[in-house]
């Protein structure tokens, strides 16, 4: 046999082999050489080398036509651009293949024969010479054929394959970045066919693509072929593993959310030229996740150790065969949108209006936008579409991308966050809502709408063009105040997003925010359904639960990944969380919570905080609430959190409660679990030395402290003039708070808003010593350039 000449077998190249065999080649040949003896699983294949290319359509004379259809071309006429690329690629494929080239292509998938059997199918992919660089990403501009069977169905697929590098998507794109249209060439990568029609298949990110936030792999996938992922054309599982606690041995997947999976994409029995179609998923498949806890892990490592090779965030294809049962990477690329972002220069989009919501699905790009919806119902339609509208559709495809690109926002009825919009959306720096499920119907055409990706994880389409503002700090060189800036914080959604902000950690992650959105049943509802009156409260506890063993594991699961994402992003700053403070007026609101709550005439003062959690009437709760937060320390790994016990009345209390906490498994002192207390009632200041022999620290919680100092309950508005933090009478409470922490060597924080609100709380506190402060996110920048200031003068004055 004769040495090949244009074709090469993945451990014949690697990542500085671009010019030969594409970035996407390069790429497989790097990992198979490198990281396979690490444990990352890659199909074997090999590629058909850019030279092939070039030598094909030298044999054929085809560079003179293809010339003339090409040069000049105007890239603001769809119309010409769209016939010119159809006239390129019918020259491409008609320069048919030369023989030489083509016996080397058919005695390599002969030697893969070998390794794989002879039944083994193929998957042929373009690898572009100017693809996945740093700088330029060329993901989904050519075309990929799958499931490839038999030596003339491989050859056409080859000959289709060099012809699609002038798509119209391609050659478009080729123009938006400045390359030569003749200057990049196409490789072709053939490689075995993972069967991921039989099972799943899905893109991760080594970084959170939303915010930037780096020590998180984030996973999508769903049932079938990748295709649907990437296009956008399935609402996918996603789930993210935490990278330090990974790598120093903890296996537990921090965070997951059941995407709708509502078809999948299958090969056409029968068939061998690269046909798919969608199906419907099964009802059973779709209320399941796509991959087990294992799966998410194995991949999680894939990713570490692929992004510890090249040594920055990457953007990554897998795929589970349903043959073999095993996982493999299909593609690795570096990541260019959110790894090129700027973590110093912080820009936060805030909504200042409400409107009517007409859509809501997965936000993409933490922005907000104004404009004219407009549908477009397929590809036929775009040249109607206006530079500054909305452009609502069914899903999109690359070839759509001359269009979005001059769109204010993207709404899709289908897709996940690491759809084709998507990615779009985030290169061109505007939101995008997708997964919206029926945008097309309930966003009227024509109609101004306000697009937000500003709330979190839910996107949302208001009807009408509401106010927002853009809040710029630049955060990268401000030095840490001698008072630690802690932040307080409920919603897992931004936890990553707030994290850039400069701070010492959470001072205050509230789980009511945790329970009443993400678990929203009452957690003695999810132990006894039985118990619950309301028939229809019932149908919901069922419905919520649908994948979960039972109401407990639902509950410590969802609470336990809520808690663990606020913990993730801060790590391994201190995450204080407080142990649930509802009242009994609010625990009666959460499903099946009537059946279960006493009515009281002032829940404020009633049944709340450290005095539930060992009655009888909520003892399997707080047991609940406890295992979800060993889940947190122990097996997530997260042991910066620091739990809290709200409103201790009396310090027999807070001994029962303790006891009850080393029962359930969190002693305080074992694996290093602290325990502070929220300071918030006159007798936690009068007993603090007592109080302080049973905690590591108090949280000063200046509006209960200043209700029951001044006997005025701060839900009344008949008496809100005689509520002040900064009377006399309250400042004395705190500093008695604070010196009683200092005595007895114990921390001394407080969480509210009045640091912020009022800069005399905040020199009286400084003065006094305290050792944090935890504030709103939208007050840190603020109040931490004002404490810098205070702490100078205290400096000079002293």
């Amino acid at each position: 046999m004769s040495i090949p000449k244009y074709v090469r077998f993945f451990e014949e190249f690697g990542i500085a082999d671009v010019p030969l065999v594409g970035g996407k080649n390069a790429s497989l040949g790097e990992m198979y050489q490198k990281l396979a003896g690490q444990g990352v699983r890659i199909p074997n294949g090999f590629a058909i080398t850019a030279e092939a290319y070039r030598y094909m359509l030298d044999a054929a004379g085809a560079w003179e036509p293809l010339h003339a259809e090409l040069d000049d071309l105007d890239p603001t006429d769809v119309t010409a651009l769209a016939r010119k690329a159809k006239r390129a690629r019918e020259i491409v494929y008609g320069a048919g293949l030369p023989d030489d080239l083509a016996t080397e292509i058919v005695e390599a998938y002969r030697r893969l024969q070998d390794e794989y059997g002879d039944e083994v199918s193929l998957a042929v992919r373009s690898s572009a010479t100017a693809e996945d660089l740093p700088t330029a990403s060329f993901a989904g501009q050519q075309d990929t054929y799958l499931n490839v069977k038999g030596e003339e169905s491989l050859l056409d697929a080859c000959r289709r394959c060099f012809a699609s590098l002038f798509t119209d998507r391609a050659i478009h794109y080729r123009l938006d970045q400045g390359f030569d249209q003749f200057k990049v060439s196409l490789s072709i990568g053939v490689m075995k066919m993972v069967r991921s029609d039989l099972a799943s298949s899905g893109v991760m990110f080594s970084l959170d693509t939303e915010s930037g936030f780096r020590d998180v792999v984030f996973v999508t996938g769903a049932y079938g072929l990748g295709e649907n992922v990437v296009q956008g054309a399935v609402d996918p599982d996603e789930f993210y593993v935490h990278k330090p606690t990974y790598l120093a041995g903890h296996r537990a997947v921090l965070r997951r959310l059941l995407g709708d999976k509502a078809v999948k994409m299958i090969f056409v029995e029968g068939q061998t030229k690269y046909t798919t179609r969608n199906i419907p998923t099964p009802k059973a498949d779709r209320a399941r996740f796509c991959l087990s806890d294992e799966d998410v892990l194995e991949l999680a490592g894939y990713a570490c150790t692929i992004e510890g090779h090249y040594g920055h965030p990457m953007d990554m294809e897998w795929a589970k065969d349903g043959l073999d049962g095993k996982l493999y990477i299909v593609q690795a690329r570096p990541e260019t949108v959110a790894s090129q972002r700027s973590m110093t220069a912080l820009e936060s989009y805030v909504l200042e209006g409400r409107g009517e919501i007409l859509a809501e699905g997965r936000s993409v790009g933490e922005r907000i936008a104004s404009g004219t919806a407009r549908r477009i119902e397929n590809v036929t339609h775009l040249a109607q579409f206006q530079p500054g509208e909305v452009l609502i559709a069914d899903t999109t495809t690359p070839d759509w991308e001359p269009v979005m690109k001059t769109a204010a926002a993207i709404v899709t009825n289908r897709g996940g966050r690491t759809c084709h919009a998507s990615i779009i959306a985030r290169e061109l720096g505007i939101p995008a809502v997708v997964g919206a499920g029926d945008a097309t119907t309930s966003v009227p055409d024509g109609t101004v709408v306000t697009v937000s990706c500003a709330e979190g994880d839910s996107g949302r389409v208001y009807r009408g063009a509401l106010a927002f503002r853009v809040d710029s700090t630049e955060v990268g060189d401000m030095p840490r105040p001698r008072t630690e800036i802690m932040i307080n914080l409920g919603n897992p959604d931004l936890a990553f997003k707030t994290s850039f902000l400069p701070n010492d950690g959470v001072g205050l992650a509230r789980m009511e925010f945790i329970i009443s959105e993400y678990i929203r049943v009452h957690p003695m509802a999810l132990l006894h359904p039985e118990k619950v009156d309301d028939a229809e409260a019932r149908r919901t506890i069922d419905r919520l639960i649908q994948g979960y063993p039972d109401g407990a594991a639902f509950f410590s699961e969802r609470l336990s990944e809520g808690i663990g994402t606020i913990a993730a992003a801060f790590w391994p700053k201190p995450v204080v969380v407080r142990m649930s403070d509802f009242k009994t007026n609010e625990y009666a609101s959460l499903v099946g919570g009537a059946s279960f709550e006493p009515s009281e005439s002032n829940p404020m003062l009633g049944f709340r905080g450290a005095s539930r959690y060992a009655h009888p009437a909520y003892a399997e709760g707080f047991a609940l609430e406890c295992r979800a937060m060993r889940r947190v320390r122990e097996e997530m790994g997260l042991t910066n959190v620091v739990l809290m016990l709200p409103f201790v009345r009396r310090v027999a209390e807070a001994d029962l409660v303790l006891a009850t906490m080393a029962e359930l498994g969190l002693r305080r002192g074992e694996n290093g679990l602290k325990v502070y207390a929220m300071c918030e009632i006159p007798n936690n200041v009068i007993l603090i030395d007592e109080f302080a022999k049973r905690f590591d620290g108090f949280s000063i919680g200046s509006n209960d402290l200043t209700q029951l100092t001044l006997g005025v309950d701060r839900d009344s508005e008949i008496v809100a003039f005689d509520y002040d933090e900064r009377d006399e009478g309250v400042m004395e409470m705190i500093r008695l708070a604070v010196e009683g922490c200092r005595r007895n060597g114990i921390h001394s924080g407080l969480c509210g808003q009045a640091p912020s609100d009022y800069p005399d709380m905040a020199e009286f506190l400084v003065r006094l010593g305290i050792d944090s402060i935890s504030l709103n996110p939208d007050t840190v920048v603020r109040t931490t350039g004002q404490l810098l200031q205070l702490e100078q003068q205290l400096a000079h004055s002293s």
